[in-house]
């Protein structure tokens, strides 16, 4: 996925269009993952999504279900943000 990318659509289970803004890329060993929030509703939650490549090469965004790699995300963004707020 490209770096540069600041807003996605995807598309929920009952098959509706929800926009997020993409807060950050992290690249962890030889996975790459995307950290993003609801555009339209005022929350403190994010999402973290796994990017793979389905079948013809194109980026597939995959919900982070395993805890144990949930965790090695949510410290990469953390530690990412820590040494941003130190700057």
């Amino acid at each position: 996925m490209e770096n540069d990318i600041t807003n996605i659509v995807l598309t929920d289970e009952n098959g509706e269009e929800i926009e997020f803004e993409v807060i950050t890329k992290l690249d962890i060993e030889d996975k790459e993952y995307v950290i993003v929030v609801p555009k339209d509703e005022d929350t403190d939650e994010a999402v973290a999504l796994r990017i793979d490549k389905d079948e013809d090469g194109n980026d597939l965004l995959v919900t982070v279900d395993d805890e144990d790699e949930f965790a090695i995300v949510v410290e990469a963004y953390e530690a990412l943000f820590d040494d941003e707020d130190l700057n």
